[in-house]
């Protein structure tokens, strides 16, 4: 996984827009993704496309139409990475405060 690719892509608040759009109605055409937005559909096409690069967007054709489906992996990934290592040691704080105010830590 490129991780500078897939932060690039969410540091975009129209990609993440379609991503919320599409987490809320998974395998939507590039006409339905551009409905009520305001941009134009050669707009929706670039950000998809950038998405699509990351990984954070997985398309299937389906007869003459595209469809394109979020990919929750990389986000994934970057929250274990990036986000769950700093919980690990908030966690382990936490452990050892209440172990201290329990006075289970002098054996």
């Amino acid at each position: 996984m490129d991780d500078d690719s897939v932060f690039r892509a969410l540091a975009d608040a129209s990609r993440r827009a379609l991503l919320d759009r599409l987490h809320e109605d998974n395998g939507q055409t590039l006409g339905e993704l551009c409905q009520g937005l305001n941009m134009t559909r050669q707009a929706v096409t670039k950000h998809l496309s950038i998405l699509e690069q990351a990984n954070l967007v997985a398309c299937k054709w389906q007869g003459r139409e595209k469809l394109h489906f979020i990919n929750p992996v990389p986000i994934n990934e970057i929250a274990e990475r990036w986000i769950n290592k700093f919980e690990q040691t908030k966690l382990g704080a936490l452990a050892r405060l209440k172990k201290s105010l329990e006075g289970k830590d002098h054996g």
